[in-house]
């Protein structure tokens, strides 16, 4: 069944409500990697209730729902798709309990060719119940390998940002769990993907892979400590483009460059010298 563009276009999304607290806010952190050293104190922060500190990145969770691209029955093929950008703006720090309103529609859908796949982009919108603020915007891009060659738009999107050409000022190496994606798939995304083996060789892994915002949040974990003195109300903005897995126990190495109020950043997985984060970009308080 080729996809669907008209269909995913006109997909209504309901609006998911969803009630948080410490608790989520930890198993989150645990499975972007904090609190790898347990006597960290500035770690232990993030994942101990006592004066809780939330990561800012956990507001791309919130209100998250499973596999709602294939909702639609709309041609995606799931085990062939992953994520390929996002972007998430705090409009304010995420706090470490409340009730949010998950807003979503589907933005966009880009034909790359029948060899090429295609895009898929939407944004989603995190609302604090109570007052109807907007807490954060995310917007993401999903790749959907398989499913090029529908006859769709085919037009050139913006180019990404561009990290600079000199060497980086700062790096950061941060280890990653073997079982990373297990514990990551507690707060929401439990695509088959990141935990079934059959399931990765069927998507071309040699085996399960780390969740990409699971890389987007050590990456986050890297800023917060190099640039933010782990003080997350002074990362209002963040976002990447994914260009290569990573797999669950790997070393990521996030090298970032500060020019003012910007932070641009890619990340590395120092095992196998790959980029799996590029075009990064973060604004800092």
């Amino acid at each position: 069944m080729p996809l669907d563009p008209d269909k995913l276009l006109s997909l209504q999304l309901p609006d998911v409500e969803q009630t948080y607290g410490p608790r989520d806010c930890i198993i989150y952190a645990l499975g972007a990697g904090f609190g790898f050293d347990p006597l960290d104190k500035e770690q232990l922060a993030f994942v101990y209730e006592k004066n809780l500190k939330a990561v800012p990145t956990y507001a791309l969770v919130q209100g998250y729902t499973p596999s709602w691209l294939f909702t639609a029955d709309a041609g995606v093929t799931q085990a062939m798709t992953v994520h390929g950008e996002q972007a998430v703006i705090l409009h304010e720090p995420v706090a470490p309990q409340g009730t949010v309103v998950r807003r979503s529609r589907i933005v966009d859908v880009i034909d790359k060719g029948a060899d090429k796949g295609a895009l898929v982009y939407s944004e989603h919108q995190v609302i604090d119940k109570a007052s109807g603020r907007l807490l954060a915007t995310l917007k993401q891009t999903t790749f959907c390998r398989a499913d090029g060659g529908f006859g769709g738009s085919r037009r050139e999107m913006p180019p990404p940002h561009a990290v600079p050409a000199r060497a980086p000022d700062l790096t950061c190496d941060l280890p990653t769990r073997p079982e990373a994606a297990l514990i990551y798939r507690l707060s929401g995304d439990t695509n088959p993907l990141h935990a079934d083996p059959d399931f990765a060789r069927a998507g071309g892994y040699p085996r399960p892979i780390l969740h990409g915002l699971a890389t987007f949040g050590v990456a986050a974990h890297a800023l917060l400590k190099c640039v933010c003195g782990y003080r997350p109300e002074r990362l209002t903005a963040m976002a990447g483009r994914f260009s290569a897995p990573v797999f669950p126990g790997e070393t990521i190495r996030t090298e970032i460059w500060r020019d003012g109020a910007v932070a641009s950043f890619r990340a590395r997985v120092l095992e196998r010298d790959v980029i799996a984060i590029n075009n990064g970009r973060a604004e800092i308080r």
